[in-house]
């Protein structure tokens, strides 16, 4: 059973330089990781992706200074100590590009259309709660929009609406960044102005969600092709999931898209990323077009 020595950062890892350039991951032990890597979180490397999965491992095995892939491959196989480094194995392979704002086309028919369809559909007097999850969630800048956009244009017009919106990922640095709720420019560079004057404190470059948004939100980790974890996922109204079904293989596509709908509550919405579909996936749902975007509907 491989034991990972600390890391050493002085000295020039053996493993990482032969003859002057990276070793290459072999492709039997490439043909594990994707295995690998595709059983315990649904993520496939194709053929033409091998050198990214190289690198992304290359970083891992470069920090915990182990002599190999293979070495790697059988502490995350066979070591039981390993949990905590499959956690650190998801932050190297998936990729958190986001920002505020990003997709406000669907933001729009969220505040337009969705969510008052969705109210009325519940035929409750008075309080009325909304449940909203941001899949694939990342470092939370869709959860925190959806709350921004909740408070300013729909809080006003319906005083009793509560509203729970819970992102979740699989990538635990990314969910502790969202927890915090603090980001850099970059994140808000789509952000209205009159948008970062009310919703955010500005300070040393930096911009934190104020407490009232963040208090209509939580975050969590979770694995979307895990059938226990997906099981404690239900009663949403909305699901965001975009930019995540163009990691999957087309059997782990539809297991996650079962698990989406299962969520739902009935005449619930599901809105996936521009360029995913759900053609040859599901025909649980309902097409429903929207000006520039489309969602998807439980009936």
């Amino acid at each position: 059973m491989t034991e990972l020595p600390n890391p050493v950062f002085s000295q020039i890892n053996a493993f990482q330089y032969k003859s002057g350039s990276q070793v290459k991951l072999p492709d039997d032990v490439f043909d594990n990781f994707r295995k690998f890597i595709y059983d315990s979180c649904g993520i496939y490397f194709q053929d033409n992706k091998k050198y990214l999965l190289e690198s992304r491992l290359l970083k891992r095995i470069n920090f915990l200074g182990i002599n190999s892939y293979e070495e790697y491959y059988d502490y995350l196989k066979y070591n039981p100590a390993s949990s905590r480094e499959k956690k650190y194995l998801y932050e190297a392979i998936t990729i958190n590009e986001t920002f505020f704002f990003r997709n406000q086309p669907q933001l729009e028919a969220l505040v337009t259309r969705v969510i008052p369809e969705v109210l009325a559909s519940k035929l409750k007097p008075g309080k009325q709660k909304l449940r909203i999850w941001s899949a694939a969630s990342s470092s939370g800048e869709e959860a925190y929009s959806v709350a921004i956009i909740i408070s300013d244009l729909l809080k006003p017009k319906y005083p009793g609406l509560e509203v729970e919106i819970v992102g979740t990922d699989i990538n635990h640095a990314v969910i502790d960044t969202a927890k915090a709720g603090v980001y850099k420019e970059y994140s808000v560079r789509n952000t209205p102005a009159y948008y970062l004057k009310k919703y955010f404190n500005q300070y040393d470059g930096s911009y934190e969600v104020i407490p009232p948004v963040k208090s209509m939100t939580s975050f969590k980790t979770a694995n979307l092709i895990d059938d226990f974890e997906m099981k404690t996922m239900t009663n949403f109204d909305i699901i965001f999931c975009a930019n995540v079904l163009i990691y999957f293989d087309l059997k782990s596509k539809i297991k996650v898209i079962n698990h989406l709908y299962n969520s739902l509550n009935k005449g619930g919405y599901l809105f996936i990323g521009y360029a995913e579909t759900l053609h040859m996936i599901s025909k649980a749902f309902n097409i429903v077009n929207f000006p520039k975007t489309i969602g998807y509907k439980k009936e």
